[in-house]
This record gives structure tokens, sequence and C-alpha cells, in this order.
């Protein structure tokens, strides 16, 4: 590790302490987390660009289906909605998969004048068919007390077990979009990974009997204790008063605490392997097909299947990082998935943090979210200190007051801009 490493990562320390400082050690504690868990999925998308060249814009499709794993595994089953339709429910969906399966098979069994017209009557008639056994059931389960459940629920296992599952899950979803397009140029990659990740939205959003849709799902388990739980604990109250603390306080911050140490756990277990990977023999030839592709080709290595491989690591990170940011919510609410905060800044930090470098990632995802999260409120600053001389009913004032808002792109943006400009490679760029 450099004596630049040191000081940029001294650097970020600094900041969050400064906040705990100034501000409350609350918000430090939030800024903590969220950037351990931005640092997890800066460091899927530099697996996929900064060791592969692979251009993934779809990083929000798989972050939601990390979220989404934490419903389906941590939530408690609603026996309701099983009774009135959950078995037609799954039923239908292995139909589907079924009538996909005779589709895939028909193509490569059946002769090229035959087969383009037996895909067709099969997939039309098996939509008819799947719809058939759907929809009725999709109605009988959303129809049970909509207001508090309307969906089948999940495992009710521990919430600790959703995070490998989120994992999968995504994983599942980048051999899905890898099989269709990784053969095919970089820019079709991207087509790829942006559709699915809006269709996995629509999913997320439409689909009640899942995850509620719009209606959200709300109390998720939790790995850490309960604030109130800790406050009705005769020993914590007794050690929060000796430290100075009243029980709120105290207990607010032990559980941001506990979900820091949990999350720091992940990342460095995560950083240690992508460090091994990255100067493993594996990791040298992911980088010697990325920088020429068909002298790899050449030499003898399955370009694709590398490609297939780099890029579901990459997307299991992203849906790992997913499940554990809906954890710490504790809520799943599908309409917060936005290609702004879960794609683009994403690859601000690992632009920003040194794309091929793992350290770099890390370091992009503490520092881009620590200006996220307080650019608006010293922006308020700001324009409050240059507006303080105006007549309260000054256009100008409301104008800038109102601009307040957009501060955090105007400064994503010249924060970019400036390290393009400057260091190219990163703050941490790669050796």
């Amino acid at each position: 590790m450099t004596m630049r490493t040191v000081l940029l990562f001294a650097l970020v320390a600094l900041l969050i302490l400064g906040t705990g400082v100034l501000q409350s050690w609350n918000t430090a504690l939030v800024i903590l987390n969220m950037g351990l868990v931005s640092a997890v999925m800066s460091l899927g998308v530099n697996l996929q660009w900064g060791l592969a060249g692979l251009f993934n814009v779809g990083v929000m499709g798989f972050v939601a289906t990390g979220g989404l794993a934490v419903v389906l595994v941590s939530m408690p089953p609603v026996p309701e909605a099983w009774s009135a339709g959950g078995a037609r429910l799954i039923g239908a969906l292995v139909l589907g998969m079924a009538v996909i399966a005779a589709g895939v098979a028909a193509w490569k069994r059946l002769p090229r004048g035959w087969r383009g017209w037996a895909l067709a009557a099969i997939l039309l008639a098996g939509f008819f068919v799947y719809r058939a056994v759907l929809d009725p059931a999709v109605g009988a389960v959303e129809d049970v007390n909509p207001a508090a459940t309307g969906y089948l629920g999940g495992l009710g296992l521990p919430v600790l077990l959703a995070w490998p599952v989120g994992g999968l899950l995504a994983a599942g979803v980048a051999w899905v979009i890898g099989k269709t397009a990784l053969g095919l140029r970089s820019d079709y990659l991207a087509i790829a990974t942006l559709g699915i990740a809006e269709i996995i939205i629509a999913v997320l959003k439409n689909e009640d009997w899942l995850a509620r849709g719009v209606k959200n799902v709300i109390g998720l388990p939790r790995p850490v204790p309960y604030e109130i739980d800790l406050q009705n604990d005769a020993a914590f109250v007794e050690r929060a008063a000796g430290l100075g603390l009243d029980p709120t306080t105290a207990s607010t911050l032990t559980v941001k605490l506990g979900y820091g140490l949990l999350f720091a756990a992940v990342l460095i277990v995560l950083l240690v392997l992508a460090q091994l990977a990255l100067n493993s023999p594996w990791g040298r030839m992911m980088r010697a097909i990325r920088d020429n592709e068909e002298a790899a080709e050449a030499m003898g290595k399955d370009v694709t299947g590398r490609h297939l491989q780099v890029f579901i690591l990459g997307s299991a990170l992203c849906g790992l990082a997913g499940a554990m940011m809906t954890t710490l919510d504790g809520q799943l609410v599908p309409t917060t998935y936005q290609p702004l905060r879960y794609t683009f800044l994403i690859w601000v930090m690992v632009i920003v943090g040194g794309s091929g470098n793992n350290l770099g990632a890390v370091l992009g995802g503490f520092l881009i979210w620590f200006l996220w999260v307080q650019v608006e409120p010293i922006g308020q600053a700001i324009m409050g200190f240059v507006t303080a001389g105006m007549a309260e009913d000054s256009a100008l004032r409301d104008h800038l007051l109102g601009s307040v808002q957009h501060m955090r792109l105007l400064t994503m943006g010249l924060v970019l801009l400036v390290v393009l400009r400057f260091a190219p490679r990163g703050l941490l760029p790669e050796r």
C-alpha cells in the first residue's frame, strides 16, 4: 500500500470523523454504513469494468434483485395467501418456464424451415395458457388483506441468509443477460443491462403478489437489536448513563454501529478476495483479455466464457450490496431504485476512485457517498449566506434557495470533470 493510498483513506476517515464532531455521530454513522455498502457495489462494478472492460449500466437492477431477496428469504409467509392461490401461482411460473424450455428445444432440434413457425406457435399458445393459470391465482393472492399483506411473503429465515441469496439471484440474472449479450459488442451489453434493469424494477412495482409492489414491504427483520429493546434493558441504560448518553441516543448509535461492524466485515472479506483474484493468474488473464481480446483469443483463451464469469461475479457483489442496503433500511421501496443513484453514482465512484484498482473502488465509494450526502446541507448554508441581504420577496433569492436541491448533480458532474482532467485514471490508478 502506497503513501498516497494511506493519505487518501485517512482523508476520508477525517471527513467522517469531522461529521461526527461538527454535526452528529448519528449522521457520521449513517454516512459510514452507506459508504460501506456503496464500496461493495463499487467493487462489483470494478470487477466488470476495471478488470474485464465490461460496460454494465444496469447496476440498479442487480441491486434491486438483492433487495427482493431480503423479502423472499426473511419475511414470514402469509398462510392465507398461500391457501388462496399460492400453489396455482407457483404452478403458473413453472408452466411459463416449461414453455420457454419447449421453445428453446424446438429451435435447436427442428429443421431450419420449420423451427420459426414452431417457436411462434409454442410461445403464442403457451402465453395464453400461462395467463389463464396465472391471472386468477394472482388475483386471489392480492385480494388477501391487501392493505397489510396481499402477497405470498417469504420463508421466515434469518435475514443474514438473505445476503448471499441476494448475490445468487443477481448472479442468475447476470447469467441470463450474459448468455444473450456478452458475445456481441459492448454497446449491446450496455443496452441489454439497462433494459433488464428497467424490467426488474417494473416487475417489483407491478407484481404485488411478489413484494407488494408500490405498497412497499416494511418491518423487515434485522440482524441487530431494536432500539426500543435496548432502551428497556436496565443494564444498557446504566452503561449509557455512565458514558453520559441518554438511552435514546445510545440505542441509536449502538444499532448503527452494529450495522457498521457487519458491513465492514463483509467488505474486508470481499476486498481480500478481490485482491487475491486480481494478483492471481486468473486476474492477469482477465486484464490481458481486457487489453487485447484478439491476442488473448489467439492464445487459446475463451474470451466470452471469461467475460460471462466475471460479469456474474461482479453482479453478485451488487446483489449482495442491495440485500445489505435493504436490511439497513428495514423496508423494500421499489420506487426508490433510480438509475441516477444506483447506476450513475456507482460509476462515478469507480471512475473517481480508479478503475482497475480495488482499493480505488472502495475509496471512491466512501468519498463520493460522503459528497452526495453532505453537498446539499453545505449548499443550503452557502445559499443562505449569499441571500442573507436580499429582500424576502426577491425572485433571485427564491431561485437560488430553490436550486439547492440540484447541488448534488452539479457537484458530481464537477468532481467527475476535475478528476478526468487532472487524474484520468482515478485517485488511485491501476498499477
